[in-house]
């Protein structure tokens, strides 16, 4: 695998002063304190998104734009070392746009030209980003195909933005069917109080996770939303072990640092804000299919739990396949498509990122990105690697650096050369002393809830 150090560094950046407008962007930067010290450019884009570059002196013609550099000025290790060799690296926030993940995609291309007014016309532009900054760079490929050179997406999800939200109503409706059925608790329609839906939420699973009831339910909808049966306190049960591996569920579920329940109430409530309603629904599900459908341990986890319980399965998907479904907004669903809901066709060449263990950003995801990829005849221009760790971005800054390096030698060489094995890539990861590298041989289970942009959906139950 090559590195950065290895290219030729085609251009210097002179370093001004004061401030500029180029195109309705407000531009700055900053005067360096020694010669090699790197050039600064901030600014405004047209939204008024914040935008930042950080400029070697001796900079390679490479560029990185990535969704939240300019929420801070702290520069992570992996962002120091390909600084180090001669990258340039900058990018925008989510601040202003948020869920509006179109226009968040459209800010990678403004805040792109302007560095380049700026600067100098970049030789290489590469999108790159973790959580909503994975999903924006691959978007990126897809709204902007010719903006772009290549693309590092991690952690990013990639079913689709219905997709995965669909995927989210699922879990959640299920939990309330079987754990809420008055209904006081939230699935959609977020209240303002987001902290006390969240609270409220955790109050009931708690309690629930205290009673082999609760916990069978709890494995029930953890199951059908596809989430890792993974957390910070158990991180790689084995599914022969059912208690493990149900609190393992519950850990992702409710109990580890930024959960997924909590992320299904804030996040839900922003973006029906931005979409001006719901697009997600659930009509038309066949939640039995869903169980029938999902991994051998998950389905054998599950079934040992109810038995174990003393309740039916059968009686409980019953249940949640009579309960009342929620409907779309059908202008909700077409606003939210536009940020992006994949249709698999790449002009440049993408890796996609992954750890197993991610709550957030479901690994199942990745199997239906490339199963829109395949269907498009470009899977020659895509990788995806795995990393096995627990936690939302759970990656080192080796993991980083070898996901980008593997971009970068396949432009330097116009093909994938082979480098993208596990044992490969952690030897990369061992080589740069950055952390270490926990890259896996991995195959995601099939996403249990695709839609294909444009496809037509149930209104009524």
């Amino acid at each position: 695998m090559s590195t950065l150090s290895e290219r030729p560094r085609r251009w210097t950046a002179a370093v001004t002063t004061g401030a500029v407008v180029v195109s309705g962007v407000l531009l700055s930067s900053s005067p360096a304190a020694a010669d090699d010290d790197p050039l600064v450019i901030t600014g405004q884009l047209n939204d008024s998104t914040p935008f930042r570059f950080v400029v070697p002196d001796e900079w390679n013609g490479t560029v990185f734009v990535d969704l939240d550099f300019a929420a801070g000025t702290r520069i992570e290790p992996h962002v120091q070392y390909l600084l180090d060799q001669g990258a340039a690296y900058g990018g925008t926030t989510r601040n202003v746009t948020g869920w509006n993940v179109g226009a968040a995609i459209d800010n990678q291309v403004e805040a792109l030209d302007a560095f380049a007014e700026r600067v100098g016309t970049p030789t290489r532009a590469i999108a790159s980003g973790r959580s909503m900054g994975g999903f924006v760079a691959a978007g990126v490929a897809q709204r902007h195909p010719t903006a772009f050179d290549g693309v590092v997406s991690m952690c990013g999800g990639l079913s689709g933005t219905v997709s995965q939200w669909n995927q989210k109503l699922d879990t959640v409706f299920v939990l309330s069917t079987l754990l809420d059925p008055s209904g006081q608790l939230p699935v959609i329609d977020i209240p303002a109080d987001v902290s006390g839906a969240r609270e409220a939420w955790f109050t009931r699973l708690a309690d629930a996770q205290e009673t082999p009831e609760g916990r069978a339910r709890i494995a029930l909808a953890a199951a059908i939303g596809q989430l890792p049966a993974q957390s910070q306190a158990l991180p790689n049960p084995d599914a022969t072990n059912t208690a493990d591996y149900e609190a393992a569920w519950y850990g992702a579920l409710a109990g580890d640092p930024l959960p997924y329940i909590g992320q299904a109430m804030g996040s839900r409530r922003s973006l029906e804000q931005v979409t001006g309603g719901n697009p997600s629904w659930n009509t038309g599900i066949d939640y039995f299919a869903q169980f029938r459908g999902l991994s051998n341990d998950s389905r054998k986890v599950v079934e040992r739990l109810y038995e174990e319980a003393g309740l039916s399965l059968n009686a409980d998907l019953a249940q949640v396949d009579g309960a009342e479904r929620i409907a779309a907004d059908p202008a909700a669903v077409e606003r939210f498509s536009l940020g992006t809901e994949f249709d698999g066709e790449l002009s440049v060449p993408v890796v996609a990122m992954s750890n197993t263990g991610d709550q957030i950003s479901t690994v199942a995801q990745q199997s239906e990105y490339e199963t829109e990829v395949r269907s498009a005849g470009d899977n020659a221009l895509l990788r995806q690697v795995y990393v096995d760790s627990v936690g939302h971005c759970s990656f080192s800054a080796a993991e980083l650096v070898v996901a980008t390096e593997l971009l970068l030698d396949r432009l330097d060489s116009g093909h994938w050369s082979g480098g993208d094995n596990a044992t490969q890539l952690n030897e990369a990861a061992a080589a740069l002393e950055l952390g270490g590298g926990r890259f896996i041989t991995f195959t995601p289970d099939r996403f249990s809830r695709p839609y294909t942009l444009g496809e037509p959906f149930e209104l009524a139950g």
